[in-house]
């Protein structure tokens, strides 16, 4: 397995094609934005640049990764010829099963078709095509290049085969790769979605303020960092999106999104790509300075 292909030229995806490219695969990046595509490119080249002034790589290197990397802004033109298609469009449930639908239709029969989708149902994306026993999940960690863990998601019908396969690649690519079943929220989001929208009702209810409850988990449980600047980091619009998958899935009503969150979200306060969640980053992308909804007095 060497021809990758890799939808959607966002933070996941040009995350995904870097690592990728950068251990040998011939990746083929497809979105149908060819500004998308442009930036992706460009995010790459900064993370690379970075890690050659830190002297993880070196300036071949770079250049060779680069190399191994092709845009393409036709999504059957890009999933040509290719082993395996790992998706990372936008979370959402209606375009990742037109994506799917399609994908079946156009790739050679044998492709393994991977979603890094954080929450959705494997199995029910698997639905719309005719090879669900090649269907698989592939949650990737932000960001990808850094990040070690890869969530491996078992559909109902995803075979030995292509588990075992998708196992051995993902540590192909430095990542430890860790078996899930297809729950809503799998582990990762499971357990990781409850903490930051209870941090958001603690907030709500007034326990407490934005950086007192992120400096009391960064100090009192050692998290690297605190929930609400994590919500911030991942996209509030995300969090909400999963929160709502687990809500659907489990009709449980500890799994509701806090209506602070949902506010947030309908207002365009989205976190670090807005300019604005729990802190403010107009000035800086760290959580220096508290949005001014949160101000005390």
């Amino acid at each position: 397995m060497k021809n990758i292909a890799v939808i959607g030229a966002g933070t996941m995806g040009n995350g995904i094609a870097h690592v990728f490219a950068q251990n040998g695969f011939k990746v083929h990046l497809i979105d149908i934005s060819s500004e998308s595509l442009e930036k992706g490119m460009a995010t790459i080249t900064k993370n690379l640049d970075r890690m050659l002034a830190k002297e993880v790589i070196s300036e071949a290197d770079k250049k060779t990764t680069l190399a191994q990397i092709t845009t393409f802004t036709d999504l059957k033109e890009g999933v040509k010829t290719v082993d395996l298609v790992v998706e990372a469009a936008t979370e959402n449930i209606d375009l990742k099963l037109k994506i799917f639908k399609n994908l079946d239709e156009v790739c050679d029969a044998d492709t393994i078709l991977a979603t890094n989708t954080s929450s959705i149902s494997i199995t029910h994306i698997a639905s719309v095509t005719k090879r669900a026993d090649k269907v698989i999940g592939m949650h990737f960690m932000n960001p990808v290049p850094i990040m070690k863990l890869v969530e491996i998601i078992r559909g109902y019908n995803t075979s030995d085969a292509v588990t075992k396969t998708i196992m051995e690649l993902s540590e192909q690519l430095g990542k430890t790769p860790t078996e899930v079943n297809d729950y809503p929220g799998f582990v990762a989001n499971r357990i990781l979605m409850p903490m930051i929208n209870e941090a958001i009702e603690t907030l709500y209810n007034g326990v407490a303020g934005v950086q007192e409850i992120d400096t009391v988990m960064k100090l009192g449980m050692a998290h690297p960092m605190g929930p609400l600047q994590l919500a911030d980091f991942i996209g509030l619009d995300v969090c909400l999106s999963i929160l709502n998958v687990m809500h659907d899935g489990f009709k449980n009503p500890k799994y509701a999104p806090c209506p602070l969150l949902v506010n947030m979200v309908m207002a365009h306060k989205l976190g670090v790509k807005s300019g604005e969640g729990f802190y403010d980053y107009t000035q800086s992308r760290k959580a220096e300075h508290v949005a001014k909804a949160f101000l005390k007095g």
